[in-house]
């Protein structure tokens, strides 16, 4: 591999050693961790009207805002909690997105007490395995696709927030749920034997 690998043709990525790092060693990388899932997905939602760099630059800060992503912690936040998010520069501060996370512990904790393992929940949207994307251009990848407008139903019916379409195909192709490197990219075939 040479030093100017061929990446994806995010805007922006080109240079930037954080984002260039998440490309090459966590997207699109199949995630089976039911908690993993659940912090991607509370991150994505934060991401709702901003770019995924500023959530990516800040995620260090999120995790430690959030008690680890530890679901059964967040769970438990109450007025304090929120109002020590509101004042933390170091995330993004939204009440709407704030409840959101805090609520969404709460449903996946529902979830998981009721026997619905949250892993098993959104693989079983693509039946198990990734589904395999051979664009060959970044031009040609959709924003959201039928099945992630049937997910993004399926997650609000459950009561999550942040959870449109377009949030929701952004976290399928960040956890492997949907390989979207391009056929150029020099980790689409490694990402593609990552299938189980």
């Amino acid at each position: 591999m040479s030093s100017h690998p061929n990446r994806c043709g995010w805007r922006g990525l080109a240079g930037d050693p954080v984002y260039e790092a998440y490309h090459d060693t966590e997207w699109g990388v199949p995630e089976y961790d039911s908690r993993a899932l659940w912090e991607k997905l509370v991150l994505d939602g934060f991401q709702a009207g901003l770019a995924w760099i500023t959530i990516l630059r800040k995620r260090d800060a999120f995790r430690e805002a959030f008690a680890g992503f530890d679901p059964e912690k967040v769970a438990r936040f109450g007025e304090a909690d929120r109002a020590r998010l509101m004042a933390d520069a170091g995330i993004v501060r939204s009440n709407g997105k704030i409840d959101a996370a805090i609520n969404g512990a709460r449903i996946y904790l529902d979830m998981r007490e009721r026997g619905e393992d949250f892993s098993e929940f959104l693989w079983g949207f693509t039946g198990g395995k990734p589904i395999q994307g051979e664009w060959t251009e970044k031009t040609g990848i959709p924003t959201q696709t039928p099945l992630a407008v049937e997910m993004s139903k399926a997650l609000k019916a459950r009561g999550f927030k942040f959870v449109g379409p377009v949030i929701v195909y952004a976290f399928m192709e960040a956890t492997g749920l949907v390989n979207d490197h391009t056929v150029t990219c020099f980790r689409h075939e490694p990402v593609k034997q990552m299938a189980r």
